[in-house]
């Protein structure tokens, strides 16, 4: 089968291309994909050609784990059936092109085991599965505590708040340096670093991905206290060590998250006890996809660009 795909062939180097997948097995799903999200992590680190090295990484490669749409061949031991509406973390599906992510398609084909029924009135938002699950990871660890302090008011930083909130968590504070991402939060304040006096935070998530703040936040820390590292970093983390000390300060990474996250979240949409409304901030059609991701990466008024694959041929 041959296949419609976002292509990065290097980097700043990405159009509209088509690509052969594999052929599908008794264990696979192949999925006609509606919405496709643009990371402006690690998939920005692609784009640049500022990521470190990585296991499964090279070009060409077909980005995007973030992917929601149709089952429209179901083999005989997944379980799944045409029309139920998935979310799927990438594919590894394509004969010629890494498939480290592989979301950003028409169709892809995935082992049944990764995808994730949700409900059908998910649309676009259902992309987002992945960021909820990864918030959701970094507070469902173990030995872990709510944060009250978080940095960063993107999507991942919206969602630990919210999440925090929904687990029945004091509303966090929220450190953001653009003015116009401190809108759209109703539960919990966002207030510039430097218009925040307290020094006695216990645990601090930073969801901004800046290894730099490090030295700021040990200093905000009160002794014993948490520094949950939940983004991804390509710059070496590195901090100053006798403030470390002074407050006998820990450190925790938060990785990925899991399948048992996946369904977590997806159980806590349905249940009414998650909202993932007023995250996506622009939609692109697939055809437009090389300025899509240009201005998702570098316009910072977008929170978040979802690609539109509906009626793509």
């Amino acid at each position: 089968m041959q296949t419609e795909a976002v292509i990065l062939r290097g980097p700043r180097d990405l159009a509209l291309g088509r690509v052969e997948t594999v052929d599908p097995t008794c264990d696979d799903l192949v999925v006609e994909i509606s919405h496709s999200g643009v990371s402006t992590g690690t998939e920005k680190l692609f784009y640049t050609g500022e990521m470190p090295p990585f296991p499964g990484m090279g070009y060409p490669l077909v980005p995007g784990y973030e992917a929601a749409g149709e089952v429209v061949e179901a083999g005989c031991a997944t379980g799944f059936k045409p029309g139920d509406r998935v979310f799927v973390p990438g594919a590894n599906c394509y004969e010629d092109a890494h498939g480290l992510f592989g979301g950003a398609a028409h169709r892809i084909v995935t082992k049944a085991t990764r995808a994730v029924l949700i409900d059908n009135d998910l649309c676009a938002e259902g992309a987002l599965l992945a960021l909820a699950a990864t918030a959701r990871h970094a507070l469902a660890g173990p030995r872990t505590a709510l944060p009250d302090l978080i940095v960063g008011h993107g999507v991942l930083g919206r969602l630990l708040a919210r999440l925090t909130i929904a687990a029945g968590g004091r509303a966090p504070t929220v450190w953001e340096i653009d003015p116009d991402r401190r809108e759209g939060a109703s539960d919990y304040p966002v207030i510039a670093p430097e218009d925040d006096e307290k020094r006695d935070y216990e645990a601090i998530y930073d969801a901004s991905g800046n290894a730099a703040l490090l030295d700021t936040l040990i200093g905000r820390l009160t002794r014993g206290g948490e520094i949950v590292l939940a983004g991804f970093y390509a710059d070496p983390v590195c901090f100053t060590y006798p403030p470390a000390f002074m407050k006998e300060a820990r450190f925790r990474v938060s990785a990925e998250w899991t399948q048992d996250d996946l369904i977590a979240t997806r159980d806590l949409i349905d249940a009414g006890l998650l909202s993932l409304a007023g995250l996506i901030t622009h939609r692109c059609a697939a055809e437009r996809a090389t300025e899509a991701y240009k201005q998702a990466f570098d316009d910072p008024a977008c929170l978040k660009m979802i690609l539109d694959w509906k009626g793509h041929a």
